[in-house]
């Protein structure tokens, strides 16, 4: 499990691609570092994915077909940067909320504006989302929990403070990007379940006063 807190952003270091298939090579600190055993769980721009090696400061990460298909690091190339979180461990201070690394989709971004203290940045709301992206909802963004702002038809806004632009990758962020998606699982829950007993016949028909 993660926090949506992200820790650090860095470069990929080494990248090698086969069909349907990727290894994905990183420097880490002495920080990251820290406690970091093969087998581990990290989320590389939110998508959960196991330490396959460690050697010295390099660490590497293999991902299958299906995982660069659904999220953007099927497009990642040696330089590219992502968001980095280790996972969360019990005891740990949960700053963002619980996310699980599995990410749902991928969505353009529309528009960036800037001000001294503030970002703003406008995303695509495609309808199979649209009923778990609501008005000041928890959602992850490549890994960062964070609220979102505004909700129209097609689109949502989130904000970023000055730490997040520092910290994340969302500091470079720039129309046309593609950002992975993980909904509040909560919400989904929530939504899932009214969805399910509106469609149960009893429920329908005590909703409806024909019972």
């Amino acid at each position: 499990m993660f926090t949506g807190i992200v820790q650090t952003k860095l470069p990929v270091l080494a990248l090698e691609k086969k069909d349907d298939f990727a290894t994905l090579t990183f420097a880490f600190s002495a920080a990251m570092l820290d406690g970091l055993k093969n087998g581990a769980s990290v989320a590389i721009n939110g998508t959960c994915l196991t330490v396959r090696l460690i050697d010295g400061q390099r660490v590497s990460f293999d991902a299958i077909g299906q995982t660069l298909k659904v999220t953007n690091l099927g497009a990642l190339t040696t330089g590219s940067v992502v968001n980095i979180e280790r996972a969360a461990r019990f005891g740990d201070e949960i700053g963002g909320h619980l996310l699980s690394g599995h990410i749902m989709d991928q969505v353009s971004v529309l528009s960036v504006s800037d001000s001294a203290d503030n970002r703003v940045v406008w995303m695509e709301r495609p309808a199979h989302l649209a009923p778990f992206l609501l008005d000041k909802g928890f959602v992850a963004l490549n890994g960062c929990s964070l609220t979102i702002a505004a909700v129209e038809a097609d689109r949502f806004s989130v904000h970023l403070i000055p730490e997040t632009r520092d910290v994340t990758t969302f500091g470079d962020v720039a129309v046309g990007d593609r950002i992975n998606v993980e909904v509040d699982a909560q919400t989904q829950a929530v939504v899932e379940t009214v969805r399910q007993l509106l469609h149960d016949p009893d429920v329908a028909a005590r909703l409806s006063g024909k019972h």
